[in-house]
Formats: structure tokens, C-alpha cells, sequence
């Protein structure tokens, strides 16, 4: 059985459970105008002593698209700071503990490999990358489509699907600038899945190309930055393929190629790629459940930063290697909370394998 059916048919069978069945929800609505659709759970199917999934919550505004569960509540900006779920808006149920960040699952620009400097003066600023400083370190990089996304796009209309047992959100945006000698107009795509019952989200981001590029990547934040003041808001990070990493590493500021470094080709390539912080609750001290990020094919992850420049940067960049102009490449993610490193291989593994993500009123699929 290949590895998409197999885990497909593991997510259809808990879909399977009691649910609620939902509609896809109208765009047509005033922008101003506040929508709270309250999502009931289905009667048991024959017996009173079956537990129904729990209910969906979906408020929305001209600003945002806030989702509430029995287990989460996470906010979609549509305008502003957008892509990806805005930050400190996922709660954890279970512990009370929020993201500790700018934001999770965020987008950001179209890159390759090489230096910008013989081109600088044909740049849109936006698209000019410096380098061999503390924030890029010594790497070498320029961008082939942008503006950045999270910052720059303004102005989002994502889509939300309600289905049995999810809900999920999709948007997209079209890159309008583009370096010399480069088409604009490559399609961005993300879609995140809420299954019913999880404390964490699923995710995919896809590139449409315009362009052709031996190595080309898009830049994300995964799981999402890190904000603190010398370890106040969490114990340590995790990396899968680095080991565990005491909050103290953090306390002074360094470049991303300095430690805690990933690049594909160069480092051996770990059975899972998972990225992750203990939060930790900045008034008492005490440690809270563990925020993940895990990219569900570690080969599709291009490089991966881990450093401290005045917060923790977690930036990391996925792509195929040579990209046609035509091509579409993607990456699938988990996003949220578990207890402990052992909880995250578990659910890693239910997963592994996938590049893309699929979502529709009647269902949602992970696909290679």
C-alpha cells in the first residue's frame, strides 16, 4: 500500500466517528459585518453512549476569521500581518498556553542561492538581500519573486470550508515584484486544516512558478519566531536533527550560520524534520506543553535557521532543487501542541511522507 492511501485511510478512520456536517461559508457577506456561525455536534450514530466530535466556533470580521474547538482557537488575519495563524491567537485548551511569537506557519518570500550585489541598482529595495551580518550571516542568497508576504501583501480573502470533523481555511497571493531578467506573478498558495479533537493544525504551502531556477525556495517562519527575554518564556528547543538546546544558548545574539545550522546537502538528512520550543509560563517559571513545527518530508527542507537576533528566528526554507518555469512545488505541516518529544514522533509518523495538503466541503487529504 503506498504511503498516501495508508495514511489516508488512518485519517478517514477517525473521521468516520460522530460528526457534524457543515457548508462551505459565502464570500458575499459585508466585510464589516460580524458572522458567528456556532457549528453543533451531530446526535450519536445508535447509541446514546457514543461521544460526539466536538463543535466549531467560526467568528469573522472584516479583520480576521478567529476559530474556536474543544482543543484550540487560532486567528486568520485577512488584513494587516497576514498568512499563516496570527500570533499569540492559537490557544491550547488543555494547558492555557498561547504561541510565543510573530505568528505561525508564516509566508515570505521566493528565493536561490547567489549574491544580488552586480544587480543591486536595478532592485526594488524590497527585493534587496544583505548579507554576512547577524541577521543573514554569511549566507548568500537573492530573491527571485517577492514582496514578503506576511508584511507587504496587506490584504488577504482567505476561504473557509466547514466539513465533518474540520474546518479549513484556504488564501492565496500573487508575487508582483521580480529581480532583473525574472517573471512576477507566481501563485502562493496555503491551506490549513483544524481536525476536531487536536491540539494542532495541518498545513500546506505551495508555489506556482513563473520562473526557472537550479535551486529555488520559498522562506517560511516554522513553527514561528520566539519571543523572550533571556528564556522567560520558554525552558528549551528542540531540533530533530540537533538534539535538545537549553534556553541559555539564547541569551546572547548570533547569526544563523554560527549554530544550530541546517542545510540540505550538506547535513545528513534526519527521519523527521521537527522543530520545536517548551514553553515555559514567564511569571512562575513553570514549563507548559511543547509548540512543534514538523515538515512532514525532511528532503523537501532546503535549510533551517535556529538563532538569536534580539528573539529566536526560526526561519526555514523548502524547495525541490531545479524548478521549471510552470512547475508547482510544495511542503505539508503540523503545527501545535504536544506534551512531550516521544507525542510529536507519534504524531510525526501518522503523517510522514507528505508534500500537500487538500481540502473540500466533503473531505481533506495529506498527498505525496
Amino acid at each position: 500500500m503506498n504511503t498516501a492511501k495508508k495514511r489516508n485511510e488512518g485519517i478517514a478512520a477517525w473521521r468516520r466517528a460522530p460528526a457534524f456536517r457543515c457548508r462551505e461559508t459565502s464570500r458575499s457577506r459585508p466585510a464589516a459585518s460580524l458572522i458567528v456561525v456556532a457549528l453543533l455536534t451531530a446526535s450519536c450514530r445508535g447509541s446514546t453512549h457514543e461521544t460526539a466530535q466536538p463543535a466549531f466556533a467560526i467568528t469573522e470580521d472584516a479583520d480576521q476569521i478567529l476559530i474556536t474547538s474543544s482543543t484550540l482557537e487560532a486567528a486568520i488575519r485577512k488584513q494587516g500581518y497576514v498568512s499563516g495563524v496570527y500570533r499569540q491567537s492559537l490557544l491550547d485548551k488543555k494547558s492555557g498556553f498561547r504561541d510565543a511569537g510573530f505568528g505561525l506557519d508564516i509566508a515570505d518570500f521566493i528565493l536561490e542561492p547567489g549574491s544580488d550585489a552586480a544587480e543591486r541598482d536595478q532592485l526594488d529595495k524590497r527585493l534587496v538581500y544583505d548579507y554576512d551580518n547577524l541577521v543573514h550571516g554569511n549566507i548568500a542568497k537573492r530573491h527571485i519573486e517577492g514582496p514578503q508576504i506576511c508584511t507587504q501583501a496587506k490584504q488577504l480573502s482567505p476561504t473557509v470550508i466547514q466539513g465533518d470533523g474540520f474546518v479549513a481555511v484556504k488564501m492565496s497571493f500573487e508575487y508582483y515584484l521580480a529581480a532583473p531578467g525574472r517573471n512576477s506573478g507566481s501563485l502562493w498558495e496555503q491551506t490549513i486544516v483544524f481536525p476536531a479533537g487536536k491540539r494542532y493544525f495541518i498545513s500546506s504551502q505551495k508555489i506556482s512558478s513563473k520562473n526557472a531556477a537550479d535551486e529555488m525556495f520559498l522562506r517560511i517562519d516554522m513553527p514561528g519566531h520566539i519571543r523572550h527575554e533571556r528564556g522567560d518564556t520558554f525552558s528549551e528547543v528542540y531540533l530533530s536533527y540537533h538534539g535538545r538546546i537549553p534556553s541559555s544558548e539564547f541569551f546572547e545574539d548570533f547569526p544563523p550560520d554560527a549554530k544550530f545550522h541546517y542545510r540540505r546537502g550538506r547535513d545528513q538528512t534526519p527521519q523527521r524534520f521537527i522543530r520545536a520550543y517548551h514553553l515555559r509560563n514567564s511569571e512562575t517559571g513553570s514549563d507548559g506543553p511543547w509548540l512543534a513545527g514538523m515538515t512532514l518530508d525532511p528532503a523537501i527542507v532546503y535549510e533551517g535557521w535556529c538563532h538569536q537576533r534580539g528573539y529566536i528566528s526560526m526561519i526555514e526554507e523548502f524547495g525541490p532543487g531545479r524548478v521549471e518555469e510552470g512547475d508547482s512545488f510544495s511542503a505539508a505541516f503540523i503545527v501545535g501542541y504536544f506534551d512531550s518529544i516521544e507525542e510529536m514522533e507519534q504524531v510525526y509518523d501518522e503523517y510522514a511522507g507528505a508534500r500537500g495538503l487538500e481540502a473540500n466541503a466533503a473531505t481533506w487529504q495529506l498527498t505525496d
